[in-house]
């Protein structure tokens, strides 16, 4: 019986040990996907104790609390930062098998140290052991991020946001580099007019154009897309239910645009058009700079509309959706290649059954300009586990080239996540050490070790330029 957590934790046999010692275990992170506030980043916060970078804004734990019985005060309510804590550890022992129960205690493992299983027992213990750490130096943001050997990484910004802080960032000495990317949702979101026109609003005043018509409001993104370059972005992400592919024609998007302006009610047809146009002209601009662009598709989001009025979006209330996903891509990536305005592109879907969808799309438009050009995404949020994982890793192998996959990201909202690059490593490495073991692949741990490596850091290094 293995211990759990062990240095070999997840490596199954003698090859796996030995290409995720010698090769994975060394590599720089790169995590060019991620939710983490640049203010924090740019002030060097200093976490009073554990509960505030793990608990606050973290919906994971707070939906394995609500299905623990938990109270929601104790997840996004006004109790006490002990008694929030003290709550995720009497859940701990009940998430067993849930990738939860292993990021925990990786988490403390890495971070602090601790080896102990978190439970109700061990709660206070544990608490003050890490929340005493907090008081060190070493442990402040830049701290955290050094500990994990963070090479880069890219926040998530909305156009309208000043940058201020990304501006700050960038005049600091650090051991690490710090980008924002651009998450232009909003700006195309015309289902719920009151909220757009409150938000084409303030992106007027951001941009200093004023919006009227759709020209003018992509003359307004496009001023603000040049600022965010020359803040070091080199990034575009959305996070669509689906791709757009409507046809439509502009005087339709700007009739409907106009619509949208005075609140007058879109049908369902408009708002895919107009959707459609948005998308493909966000794309262009992404091609014009030779940025990297993303699409996170398939999140079912804000279900239980109770809960979203009372605690606002983000709070752990969606889930996988059920969408066809193959024709809308495919007709959206080929517009965008028959007009040769398709970047490099990153697809990440919610839902394992469009894996194998998407391992084959992506082949469909690579051009032989670079390797892997157009990506298929890591395991993505209900995704971003063990069978998640290696699902996405053998739907991209068998499908296409795992040797030039980018590698993994955290999508957190936690400066405590850095564990799950190791995660994801060490699930690569017992595929291709289960691969090697088995005679499916020769035994050539040098060139097997280079492109373990390559997945882990130099593809997306040499893909993202930094």
């Amino acid at each position: 019986m293995k211990p759990f957590l062990d240095e070999n934790f997840l490596l199954q046999n003698k090859t796996a040990e030995q290409l995720y010692h010698e090769h994975a275990k060394k590599m720089p992170i790169i995590d060019y996907h991620n939710h983490l506030i640049p203010e924090q980043i740019a002030n060097n916060n200093q976490f009073a104790n554990i509960t505030q970078p793990w608990l606050y804004g973290d919906h994971y734990k707070w939906r394995a609390m609500r299905a623990n019985g938990i109270d929601e005060k104790f997840c996004t309510g006004d109790a006490s930062d002990w008694e929030k804590f003290e709550k995720w550890a009497e859940t701990v022992p009940f998430t067993m098998r849930n990738p939860l129960y292993h990021w925990t205690h990786l988490e403390l493992k890495r971070y602090f140290g601790i080896n102990e299983v978190l439970n109700k027992t061990s709660a206070k213990s544990i608490y003050e052991q890490s929340s005493e750490m907090f008081q060190n130096q070493g442990f402040r943001v830049h701290g955290l991020l050094t500990k994990m050997n963070v090479n880069v990484l890219c926040t998530t910004d909305d156009p309208i946001d000043s940058l201020e802080y990304h501006r700050i960032i960038s005049s600091q000495k650090l051991a690490f580099n710090v980008f924002p990317t651009w998450r232009p949702d909003k700006s195309m979101a015309v289902d719920n007019l009151e909220t757009y026109n409150t938000y084409i609003d303030k992106l007027s005043d951001a941009s200093g154009i004023e919006i009227n018509s759709y020209n003018s409001l992509l003359e307004a993104l496009k001023k603000r897309h040049d600022y965010f370059a020359t803040i070091g972005c080199k990034l575009s992400d959305h996070g669509l239910e689906n791709f757009y592919a409507e046809d439509y024609t502009l005087s339709e998007i700007e009739s409907i645009f106009g619509k949208a302006r005075k609140k007058i009610e879109l049908t369902k047809i408009e708002i895919t058009k107009f959707k459609s146009a948005a998308l493909f002209d966000l794309a262009i601009l992404d091609h014009e700079k030779g940025w990297i662009q993303q699409f996170h598709i398939g999140a079912l989001r804000n279900n239980n509309t109770r809960l979203l009025h009372k605690l606002g979006p983000d709070t752990g209330f969606d889930s996988i959706g059920d969408f066809l996903v193959a024709l809308p891509m495919s007709r959206f990536l080929d517009k965008l290649d028959k007009n040769d305005k398709l970047t490099k592109t990153i697809i990440y879907n919610l839902n394992p059954a469009d894996n194998e969808i998407i391992a084959t799309m992506i082949g469909n438009f690579q051009d032989g300009s670079i390797p892997g050009k157009i990506q298929f995404g890591s395991g993505w949020w209900f995704l971003d586990q063990k069978d998640g994982m290696e699902k996405q890793i053998n739907a991209l192998s068998t499908q296409g080239l795992l040797s030039r996959f980018v590698g993994m990201l955290t999508d957190s909202r936690s400066f405590l996540s850095y564990p799950r690059h190791e995660y994801f490593r060490r699930i690569l490495c017992n595929l291709f050490g289960k691969d090697v073991e088995n005679g499916e692949l020769p035994n050539d741990i040098p060139f097997i070790g280079r492109l373990v490596e390559d997945i882990c850091y130099n593809n997306a290094k040499n893909y993202f330029k930094f």
